[in-house]
């Protein structure tokens, strides 16, 4: 019996497989195009398109060998050269565009030796040591080299991957994908046909869902989507790593002083800001990554201090209180304006005055920020699932990515340098724990939530869970009951 699912899911943002995105809906649509050298599982890394691979003692050398007989839905093959080429692809400062600033990959792959020695083995000479590299590999999408001149035109609708669906058909509102049987790198996907349609109103998806018109839905409101359960259906809840944060500008401007940054770390309540800004559909940060990360301290978030941030601000000369400016986007995060009205709710008894400023278009506000000219705070919610690019590309100030506000750690940047070297994973963690620490003493930002997914599928799958990165798998959906 050939099965076909439908996803409904509130956008389909096929993009450019070189760029760099964590929106789930782009993500879901990406992994079953394309296929990665490695997968993150829930201990570590699995092959994919690779077969093995193997590290230098210093973790500058990687030599990874592929699987044999691999090949693009176009019928090329999917060997050492094209992967070599996708890498060369992302290295690009035109590529690894997030958010508005590109060239997320470049300080990994640029300059970097990337050698084909042969039809199944890739040489990765990197320039610095990085023991995470698998991270990297983790998003690099493989695309065939006959599709690069399309998507360097722009037209990123008709992709050519060696995935586990082909895709068939697009529209602004439906993709349709079949299953690429001619070779499966993974567990052979449960379903023929997968279609995804695109629904923005997530009270919409979960009423399809209900009354059967479609098989899974992603998105789904956190209260709402409960009556899955009493409907016949599946909810499940994941924790995003995705960490929603206000970054603190601590070059210039009063948050120059750490005492001043940790005063507003100890006025706020990460709770009652979860709780608030998104229903009860997070959980409180207590620190600056997941508790999905690598060197994740386990632990409850920060206590609020009110008497403890005072002292603080006095003690910083500023007894009379201070001004500080706040900038938001109105989405990404959608709980941005609760968050900015919180946070200067709860600075205010300590002596701080917080004047809120609002961004409409996202993208200008993530220029603003990489910039550097937002003001001393500003609501961010991108966190790449890798401690060591989140503290080198966002907290290294000798080495400032686009999201660097001006922080400098001499502890966290020695983390960071052990880190990179280490390549037994419990000794790195242990590293990063130590740069876990120091920022939660010494914070460049004031740390929130990670939110809290919800989609639901049809019939009772209680088995089913989401990947490492809280975006649905196609691939790996359990059978589920024709709509």
């Amino acid at each position: 019996m050939l099965r076909s699912a439908t996803i409904l899911q509130a956008r389909l943002p096929l993009g450019d497989p070189h760029d760099c995105s964590d929106d789930p809906d782009e993500i879901a649509l990406l992994r079953a195009v394309y296929d990665t050298l490695v997968v993150r599982s829930s201990d570590g890394f699995t092959p994919r398109l690779a077969q093995n691979w193997s590290a230098s003692r210093e973790a500058r050398l990687w030599r990874i060998r592929l699987r044999p007989g691999l090949i693009f839905h176009d019928g090329s093959p999917c060997d050492a050269p094209a992967v070599q080429h996708s890498l060369l692809r992302m290295a690009r400062p035109d590529r690894g565009v997030a958010l508005g600033a590109s060239g997320v990959w470049a300080p990994y792959l640029a300059g970097a030796e990337i050698v084909a020695e042969d039809a199944l083995t890739l040489r990765v000479g990197l320039n610095e040591p990085m023991a995470d590299f698998l991270d990297l590999l983790a998003q690099a999408y493989i695309a065939a080299p006959s599709s690069f001149a399309a998507l360097d035109a722009g037209r990123t609708r008709a992709p050519i991957g060696a995935g586990p669906f082909r895709i068939v058909r697009v529209t602004a509102s439906e993709i349709l994908a079949r299953r690429f049987d001619a070779q499966v790198s993974g567990p052979a996907p449960a379903h023929y046909e997968i279609i995804w349609r695109a629904e923005p109103d997530p009270a919409l998806r979960l009423a399809a869902l209900m009354e059967r018109r479609a098989q899974v839905a992603t998105g789904l409101d956190f209260a709402t989507s409960r009556a899955l359960d009493a409907a016949g259906g599946t909810r499940v809840e994941t924790l995003s790593p995705v960490c929603v944060v206000v970054m603190m500008e601590a070059a210039r401007g009063p948050l120059s002083d750490p005492r001043l940054r940790r005063a507003l770390d100890l006025a706020i309540d990460r709770e009652a800001i979860a709780r608030t800004a998104t229903g009860c559909a997070a959980a409180p940060l207590a620190g600056f990554v997941s508790p999905r990360h690598l060197g994740a301290v386990e632990g409850s978030a920060p206590n609020r201090d009110l008497a403890r941030a005072r002292a603080l601000v006095e003690e910083a000369g500023h007894g009379d209180g201070l001004r500080l400016t706040l900038d938001y986007p109105t989405s990404m995060p959608d709980e941005a304006p609760a968050i900015a009205a919180l946070v200067a709710d709860q600075a205010a008894p300590v002596g701080f005055s917080i004047d809120i400023r609002k961004h409409e278009d996202r993208a200008a506000y993530a220029r603003l920020v990489s910039s550097g000219e937002a003001g001393d705070l500003c609501v961010f919610d991108s966190t790449p699932l890798s401690t060591f690019r989140t503290l080198r590309e966002k907290l290294d100030s000798r080495a400032p990515g686009p999201w660097w506000r001006g922080y400098r750690n001499p502890a966290v940047e020695a983390a960071i340098d052990e880190g990179r070297r280490e390549p037994e994973d419990a000794r790195r963690g242990a590293a990063y724990a130590r740069a876990f620490r120091a920022l939660q003493d010494d914070p460049a930002w004031l740390c929130l939530y990670n939110p809290l997914r919800v989609a639901g599928l049809a019939g009772r799958h209680r088995d089913f869970r989401f990947p490492p990165d809280g975006a649905i798998d196609a691939a790996a959906l359990p059978p589920l009951a024709g709509v």
